[in-house]
């Protein structure tokens, strides 16, 4: 061969190549296209990858691929494939070609593989932070892969639900400059004159005696116990004379012009009302 003549490098094989290879580990023999459809997805972080995920590595860079089956699948790992089992299958999303899942669920198998607690909080801040899902669904699905007792999990957790509060105000925030409410009192403590403390709230409009507060509780295992503590704020403050308008994060991100006019109702409506009990504002 000539010296100047230019070596061309083997081509590497396609990357969705070997996704398809990792499915057809999973697929059973004989069966039907809409039940090979129905019983292996890509998951994890070669899933994580093809949702777009910055922080997950290249697919070339992994060294299995993870697959989800149901649970009743009688299926072994290999060197390449990571089988992972799953009681209620959900549906998969298509991206490249190939069938993926969603990202909470993409996310909880990827971290059940994970030790390194940087990358885990990396991949959960990505995930609500690029608008992928909310901080609420990435920790269900995280408590419902029992992955809430190991430590670097729950840092990262703790981590996750300060951005996705964060995030959240700023939204709220957003919602009051561009749909022309009135400006509110933002994160304050309400309390009774000489008496005990009420509660803090998000945003409130003391003249018109009308609250925001936003849920962005997280589905643990006190979660009941939390709620039933929102409810109780809500009542007591009603019974007062206050309006309390929850809103969600979800909601703020897909339905802010609703959650606006809800607000502006309630607003509009205080005129209508008793007068509500006087109570001392303070920063939060």
């Amino acid at each position: 061969m000539n010296q100047n003549t230019p070596i061309t490098p083997r081509p590497l094989p396609l990357t969705t190549d070997r996704l398809r290879a990792a499915l057809l580990h999973a697929h059973r023999p004989g069966a039907a296209p809409a039940a090979r459809e129905a019983e292996a997805m890509i998951t994890g972080l070669a899933a994580l990858t093809l949702h777009r995920f910055s922080s997950a590595p290249p697919l070339l860079a992994l060294d299995r691929i993870d697959v989800l089956v149901p649970r009743t699948r009688r299926l072994r790992s290999t060197g390449s494939v990571r089988v992972v089992r799953a009681q209620d299958m959900p549906e998969p999303l298509y991206l490249s070609g190939v069938p993926v899942a969603p990202v909470a669920r993409a996310l909880a198998d990827a971290v059940s593989a994970l030790a390194d607690a940087p990358t885990v909080r990396g991949l959960l801040t990505e995930a609500v932070r690029g608008g992928h899902c909310e901080p609420g669904t990435v920790v269900r699905e995280l408590n419902r892969a029992r992955l809430l007792n190991r430590p670097h999990v729950v840092d990262a957790v703790d981590s996750l639900l300060a951005e996705g509060r964060s995030i959240a105000e700023e939204r709220l925030y957003e919602m009051v400059r561009e749909f022309g409410l009135p400006d509110p009192m933002w994160n304050v403590d309400l309390r009774l004159p000489g008496g005990p403390h009420l509660g803090g709230l998000d945003a409130y409009w003391p003249d018109q005696a009308v609250a925001v507060e936003l849920d962005t509780r997280a589905p643990r295992q006190d979660d009941d116990a939390l709620w039933s503590e929102y409810t109780r704020k809500r009542e007591h403050l009603e019974r007062l004379g206050i309006t309390v308008v929850h809103i969600t994060p979800r909601k703020l991100r897909e339905a802010m012009d609703q959650q606006a006019t809800v607000v502006r109702t309630a607003l509009m409506a205080a005129s209508d009302r008793q007068p509500a009990a006087y109570v001392v504002v303070l920063p939060r």
